[in-house]
């Protein structure tokens, strides 16, 4: 098994002092970003270096950029070095959920607006026609979740004979899905180990996702940035003692004297609904989002709520990944977490980039047996 190197803290540098092409550094440049993170400048040299790599830092620290540059910069190098080597994927990217395989593409666009790099994104939820199309016209990038690149594997829309790169990012969400299967059965269909560069990134590092990790990486190199599977270091957590018939109102309330953005987490789907439909009734623009809302309905949700049309955005754990909104001051549990990965990755939606936030957490007194198994989980205490 990987055994991980011990947590280091890399100081920031400026992108121009990486070696990127020119047209990435244009597309850095547009985006806003100067200094790289943490992260970003552990990451980006042991990437251009071909190794593989086994990545775990804090939630809204910029690992996509991590991974995504100093891929991006290879391949512009390689098409320079072989123009016909076109046509063909090279990089696969592996998330679990749309709102991630989105956000993930959504980088991808923004770094190659300047190139002539190609990507796609396939996921579920939407028809496969126009993925079918993108994907037999030969995109340089994939960005899929595994169930829905598995069915286009299934039609033979597409093909990995010429891959070099794989990337599993929220590996650890991948595990708690049920995707691994999957993500084994795609592994298994691309070229050998030994000729592709595969890099496994996740927030949080349990023992099994090190061992699923050892299945896919080759003597990977190992990058902690802050606590293994922490939260990040600008939350601030809180409880408060709530009847559970008493937490809707309690929380409308809050929200009425609270400002910004809020996003909240509930447990089921209908229990989304049901709390959006109660804080309307209060007055707060809410919104839910859950797996069985349609993909168009989820996009209206989380634009909506990054616009600032919803206040107030209700969601099961769905959206704990992949959900990369500025701005949100409160994420809010409305039930206790079942788990600290829950718990980390919920929260992570906030104080993101090195900005601040609150995590709250709503307790039943039923649910104080719980609280205290996650708090032992995390060798701290909330706040009360």
């Amino acid at each position: 098994m990987t055994r991980p190197q011990a947590a280091y803290d890399p100081k920031p540098v400026g992108f121009d002092t990486l070696g990127l092409e020119p047209s990435l550094i244009e597309g850095v440049r547009i985006r806003g970003f100067a200094m790289t993170t943490p992260i970003q400048s552990a990451v980006i040299p042991i990437v251009m270096d071909g190794d593989d790599l086994i990545g775990c830092a804090d939630t809204g620290t910029g690992k996509t950029a991590a991974f995504l540059l100093p891929i991006l910069n290879r391949m512009l190098r390689a098409r320079a070095a072989a123009p016909e080597e076109r046509g063909y994927t090279r990089v696969l990217i592996l998330a679990p959920t749309r709102e991630l395989a989105v956000q993930i593409e959504d980088d991808v666009q923004g770094f190659i607006y300047h190139t002539d790099i190609t990507s796609v994104a396939v996921y579920g939820g939407v028809e496969m026609g126009p993925q079918e199309r993108a994907l037999k016209s030969g995109v340089d990038i994939i960005v899929a979740t595994p169930g829905r690149l598995m069915d286009h594997m299934r039609s033979r829309t597409v093909s990995f004979d010429k891959l070099d790169t794989l990337v599993l990012d929220e590996a650890d969400r991948m595990m708690d899905m049920g995707f691994w299967p999957d993500v084994r059965r795609i592994v298994q269909t691309l070229p050998d180990s030994a000729a592709r560069q595969t890099l496994l990134f996740s927030a949080t590092m349990p023992e099994e996702v090190m061992k699923l990790a050892d299945e896919v990486v080759r003597e990977a190199k190992y990058v902690q940035v802050g606590s293994a599977g922490g939260p990040a270091k600008g939350i601030t957590h809180t409880i408060e003692t709530v009847p559970a018939a008493e937490k809707t109102e309690w929380l409308a309330k809050f929200l009425r004297r609270t400002a910004g953005p809020v996003l909240v987490f509930v447990r089921t789907k209908s229990g989304a609904d049901r709390l959006a439909r109660r804080l309307a009734a209060f007055g707060l623009k809410a919104a839910a989002l859950h797996a069985d809302r349609t993909q168009q309905q989820r996009s209206q949700a989380i634009e909506g709520f990054r616009s600032g049309t919803y206040r107030v955005l209700v969601a099961t754990d769905v959206a704990a990944r992949g959900l990369d909104i500025d701005g949100i001051t409160h994420v809010v549990n409305f039930e206790v977490p079942s788990n600290r990965e829950t718990y980390v990755h919920r929260v992570g939606r906030t104080a993101r980039a090195e900005a601040t936030g609150t995590a709250l957490t709503l307790v039943a007194p039923e649910e104080l047996r719980a609280l205290q198994a996650l708090q032992r989980s995390f060798g701290m205490e909330l706040q009360g």
